[in-house]
């Protein structure tokens, strides 16, 4: 099980079966899906949530090949208002999501700087990589502004249908020079 991570203004909370009511009742939202993986299901089901955290997300934690938070205001660590996960595998390594009314703030960014050091420092991988749709201007700039490039394109299927997705990536010692700078930097 992952630990706790903090950033300035967020907990990150490691998923666990108690959250997938909260989940189900904030991810269904276009805003929040349409650029997400087609594999995620298109109307979401009464029960997405919990079979996803029960089938999938809990048992690949156990086995040591996934990690998801949920992500927690600390002014109101009761509240899930999105999640971020780390992946084994070859070019999906990280991916989020964030309800709407919580776009804009600059929090993924913090979120994502917690995640890519636990990716490099605590699990010792060398290599980060993040699919997105090119056409999610947010998700871009999120990886542009934490060091990332952009190492590829190619045709996907996401929840809005076929897009042009691009693959981000990102060395560990590339991370090592960027995120000081990205600790101490505003988020916005």
């Amino acid at each position: 099980m992952p630990p706790v991570l903090e950033t300035p203004r967020l907990l990150l909370r490691p998923l666990e079966l108690a959250d997938a009511e909260a989940i189900q009742r904030i991810f269904p939202e276009w805003e929040v899906v349409r650029y997400l993986n087609a594999i995620v299901p298109w109307p979401f089901p009464a029960d997405g949530a919990l079979t996803h955290i029960r089938d999938h997300a809990l048992p690949a934690m156990a086995q040591g090949d996934e990690w998801h938070w949920t992500l927690r205001l600390k002014s109101a660590p009761e509240t899930i208002i999105g999640r971020i996960s780390l992946y084994r595998g070859e070019n999906n390594h990280r991916g989020f999501w964030l309800a709407a009314p919580y776009h804009g703030q600059g929090l993924m960014t913090e979120a994502v700087i917690a995640a890519n050091d636990y990716w490099f420092d605590v699990l010792g991988f060398p290599l980060l990589r993040a699919p997105k749709a090119a056409a999610n201007v947010a998700s871009r700039r999120i990886s542009e502004k934490t060091g990332m490039r952009l190492v590829g394109t190619e045709e996907k299927d996401y929840v809005s249908g076929r897009l042009t997705g691009e693959l981000w990536e990102i060395t560990a010692e590339e991370w090592r020079v960027v995120r000081e700078g990205l600790r101490h930097a505003k988020l916005d």
